[in-house]
């Protein structure tokens, strides 16, 4: 049984994260924050005393990684932020990670209970990112592009660090947005885009769940289509 698959790509707040783990729960199926794969080797680089920049201490921290790690709550600072980013742009370290997700996705792990249309849960996963629709998973059952203006996302940016009793401004933290845009969209190697395939949604002026509705009608229109005469999958 293939596993059906949810691409969700986008830029740094964005708000694909939480558009795919409310995704996830919905249609039952697993998540993967593949950010967090670079947050998690970022923080090790750092931990380590190492520069983020460097291929050799990059890579070997990607080769590290286990899921264990990601539940790790320092890797919300933005000093690892922004050292994921860096990692990110490291084709060794692209590399190492690749055969992480993609194992997820091909192989997802049990779900919670969940109430998927018609009782019939597929089995899959939900992979959200910067690569998943171009790079890591480019044949999934769908593909979403989910972006909002700099500023927009600069202002989310800055609630969700001031809610966590962080002192930030927002112009630095414009600046900082536009800096990893750019970091993403230029690098060598699976550099942020839309899949040509992949629906793009706009979430400048939509709230989450204006987004989440949206979405979750797309994923149900390709469930639909995939599922048998019998109520099984294919």
């Amino acid at each position: 049984m293939v596993a059906f698959v949810v691409a969700i790509d986008g830029p740094a707040a964005s708000g694909k994260g939480t558009l795919a783990r409310r995704l996830a729960e919905r249609f039952g199926l697993a998540h993967l924050d593949t950010g967090k794969l670079y947050r998690a080797t970022g923080f090790l680089v750092l931990e380590a005393g190492d520069d983020p920049a460097d291929p050799v201490a990059a890579t070997a921290a990607a080769r590290r990684i286990d899921p264990a790690r990601l539940a790790n709550p320092g890797l919300l600072n933005e000093a690892v932020a922004s050292a994921s980013s860096i990692v990110a742009a490291i084709p060794a370290v692209r590399e190492a990670l690749l055969s992480f997700q993609r194992q997820f996705a091909a192989n997802p792990p049990a779900r919670s209970e969940a109430t998927e249309p018609r009782g019939v849960e597929p089995r899959g996963a939900v992979l959200d990112g910067r690569d998943i629709g171009t790079a890591v998973c480019p044949d999934a059952a769908v593909k979403l592009f989910v972006t909002a203006s700099p500023e927009a996302r600069a202002r989310r940016r800055l609630r969700e660090l001031r809610e966590r009793g962080a002192t930030a401004i927002y112009g630095d933290v414009l600046q900082d947005m536009k800096e990893r845009d750019a970091r993403d969209s230029l690098r060598r190697v699976a550099p942020l885009a839309a899949a040509p395939d992949a629906v793009i949604i706009d979430t400048t002026l939509l709230d989450a769940d204006q987004v989440f509705e949206q979405a979750s009608e797309i994923i149900a229109r390709a469930l639909a289509a995939r599922r048998q005469p019998s109520g099984e999958y294919p």
